[in-house]
């Protein structure tokens, strides 16, 4: 092995019975380098990254060598991965809330880290893990010790992991699609908080992405793959600015930027035929009249009451927020996490209570509107939510998942239910056998297609979408806006979009709406919001894309 290398894989190959995951791959990382592995969904990554830690299932196959240091990981038994697990090799997930326990405490979790690989007192953990919270730039670490992970946000409880995962300075970094959820400034502060301390410790780092403009900002070395197969490997500036196999330029190519509005976006399967995708344009929806209308929209939640239980202070989440939406019309709306965007989304869906203001929806004001008048307007508003898998109910098939909204507002007649149902996955491209098969049995873009074939199944005329894209890869994005597109045309919906994604908004949107702490601070048309901003805040948003 190379002495300047901290790990090496030699024709690595990970299988479950006949299923070829991995497909011998091989790669090298040196001291204080960074080698990001990108490509979609299914294509590997994540496997890579758990056979060198070795949390791979029982029933997976591992062929090939894989050396850390002089340890070879290939015959590693148990007490050789506990050994090296949480000390020479730290790991962050993608989903930090399942990643940490519940039911302990954040700075007990970060001390027993600490706790099992160091020969150190409990005091002297303790401290430690305080310190720990102050290098990942967490505010008040000692308050903070003493908190659950609920009581955290994303990006704090990300900082936490990443705290974990460096506190015994591991020789070896693996992070795992560490920002996916994050919003632009938030990921923007992680990634330099990563490097930082990666330049701190000289620890190499596999970062994990679907992410092109981020693999390019944070690596030296690329890997791309694609259904376990590597396609390019080497010099990252290299590979992302001169790609030669058209997997790569697909890649490239399918995420939304400032030349490809108004068209549709190119999909993987385009760049993998012989010929180039031809450039086809998007038909928007004609524009009509005003649909929505709110007006010094406040929702506001209590902090404190007094003796008698009456209200003393409030936490102003929605603050005298007024803006329409047109018929036909796509409303961007961004922001970072505790905005507000989602509040708004929920008023107006009537899931949260308005303090003061009007939401006028043809003409009707839903701030006033009684409850039992709810079932009719939500047949006309319809909301996509972010997280697919838990909106839908485990427990049902897709195809009764899609009926029983039609039933409960008596969309068709009961003999042509199923009719309708197969209708609607044909419409969002999916599979006729989906019926019978259960959220749990599809991928990420798969589910969030039936979220959007349940929100279409009632007819509505307005569609909310909160975040209904984030978490896709850029090839399923692609294919989720071509297909919004594609229904927005077909049935002149009108859409109001939250993203904390800025380039798909811009994409997107006709018009786009920037807020900060319960405010409105810009809006207008989206071209000129997003390339010419006025607001300091949107300018920050924008600087901080990757």
């Amino acid at each position: 092995m190379n002495t300047n290398h901290i790990i090496q894989a030699a024709n690595l190959k990970i299988s479950f019975g006949d299923f070829i995951a991995v497909n011998g791959i091989s790669f090298a990382i040196e001291q204080g380098k960074t080698l990001a592995i990108v490509g979609e969904s299914g294509s590997g990554k994540s496997l890579t990254a758990l056979s060198l830690m070795g949390l791979l299932p029982k029933e997976a196959r591992v062929q090939g060598n894989l050396q850390l240091q002089e340890h070879n990981l290939s015959d590693a038994n148990n007490a050789l991965w506990q050994q090296l697990r949480g000390k020479a090799m730290g790991m962050v997930f993608q989903e930090p809330m399942s990643s940490l326990n519940p039911v302990m405490k954040i700075g007990k979790q970060l001390a027993e880290a600490m706790l099992t690989h160091q020969s150190i007192d409990k005091a002297t953990a303790k401290q430690q893990a305080i310190d720990w919270l102050c290098k990942v730039q967490l505010p008040n670490p000692e308050k903070l010790y003493e908190r659950y992970p609920h009581q955290l946000s994303g990006g704090q409880k990300q900082r936490v992991m990443i705290a974990m995962a460096m506190c015994n300075n591991p020789v070896l970094l693996i992070a795992d699609e560490p920002t996916t959820a994050l919003d632009v400034t938030v990921q923007q502060e992680v990634i330099a908080l990563m490097k930082e301390l990666q330049a701190e410790h000289h620890t190499a780092m596999i970062f994990i992405t679907h992410d092109l403009s981020l693999a390019a900002q944070i690596a030296d070395d690329v890997l791309v793959m694609y259904k376990g197969e590597v396609m390019e490997y080497g010099n990252a500036a290299h590979v992302l600015h001169n790609p030669q196999h058209a997997y790569t330029k697909a890649l490239l190519a399918c995420k939304p930027n400032a030349n490809n509005k108004g068209k549709r976006l190119p999909i993987v399967a385009d760049f993998l035929q012989d010929e180039p995708p031809a450039t086809i344009y998007n038909t928007d929806a004609p524009i009509g009249n005003t649909m929505l209308q709110v007006n010094n929209l406040r929702v506001w939640f209590t902090e404190n009451k007094d003796w008698l239980g009456r209200p003393v202070n409030y936490f102003k989440a929605v603050d005298d927020v007024s803006f329409e939406l047109k018929r036909g019309e796509v409303l961007g709306l961004v922001g970072e996490s505790g905005c507000g965007k989602s509040t708004i989304s929920r008023s107006l869906m009537g899931l949260l209570p308005v303090h003061e203001g009007q939401i006028v929806f043809n003409n009707e004001d839903l701030a006033t509107l009684p409850q039992k008048e709810w079932v009719r307007i939500r047949r006309q508003i319809q909301m996509i939510f972010q997280d697919p898998y838990a909106s839908l109910n485990p427990r049902m098939t897709v195809g009764d998942m899609l009926m029983e909204p039609m039933r409960t507002h008596s969309i068709v007649p009961h003999s042509e239910l199923k009719k309708e149902a197969q209708r609607l996955l044909d419409m969002v491209q999916l599979p006729a056998d989906s019926m019978k098969r259960y959220a749990h049995q599809f991928s990420g873009g798969q589910r969030q297609r039936i979220g959007i074939a349940r929100a279409l199944a009632l007819r509505p005329q307005l569609l909310i979408c909160d975040e209904s894209v984030s978490a896709l890869d850029v090839s399923v994005q692609a294919q989720i806006l071509n297909l919004l597109k594609d229904l927005q045309r077909e049935f002149n919906l009108t859409y109001l979009f939250i993203s904390h994604d800025l380039n798909v908004v811009h994409y997107i949107s006709h018009r786009v709406m920037v807020m900060q702490a319960g405010h409105i601070v810009e809006a207008g048309d989206a071209t000129q919001v997003l390339q010419q901003p006025h607001h300091d805040y949107t300018k920050r948003l924008i600087a901080a894309m990757p």
